[in-house]
């Protein structure tokens, strides 16, 4: 058996970091509402592949720091990220088992109830439309998945991350 990398958890907050970057570039307005979920995609993998080391108490710290990146109503993304974490470590052996499109299928679920609880949230604050463009993210995130699967797949295996 390979050595595993002695960095493993630099390569996972690094990964997270990148989708933390990824998720506050700047977009035209009209692309708003395309912009992918990239810490939840990032999130729903590393507990897909290292759910004894990535669970929901990193997807809550993930989702507080992104909360406070973002400047979003404190636990907004931790509650968020910690549902959608739970439900992959619930699924994670029958996920692992699914070709990439329905992987990508359940992320657009996954990312879908991210979208909602934020949408929910949101409601009782006050912020929210009333149409249902707001799972936009959730469609592109699952178009994205193939890609960010086959990428951090890779990441994990050159790290040899276990």
């Amino acid at each position: 058996m390979a050595d595993q990398h002695p960095g493993g958890v630099l390569i996972v907050v690094g990964t997270l970091i990148v989708g933390f970057v990824l998720s506050q570039m700047p977009l035209p307005d009209m692309l708003v509402w395309w912009r992918p979920e990239w810490v939840a995609m990032i999130v729903i993998y590393w507990v897909m592949a290292l759910p004894h080391r990535f669970g929901i108490g990193s997807a809550w710290v993930s989702g507080l720091a992104l909360d406070v990146i973002k400047g979003s109503l404190l636990g907004m993304n931790a509650l968020s990220l910690t549902i959608v974490a739970f439900i992959t470590l619930v699924l994670h052996k029958r996920l692992r088992m699914y070709p990439l499109w329905q992987q990508a299928m359940m992320v657009f679920v996954l990312v879908g109830i991210n979208q909602l609880i934020f949408h929910w949230i949101q409601s009782f604050v006050g912020t929210t439309g009333d149409t249902l463009v707001f799972l936009l993210p959730a469609l592109v995130s699952a178009l994205l998945w193939p890609w960010v699967f086959v990428l951090l797949r890779g990441i994990r295996r050159t790290f040899r991350v276990n």
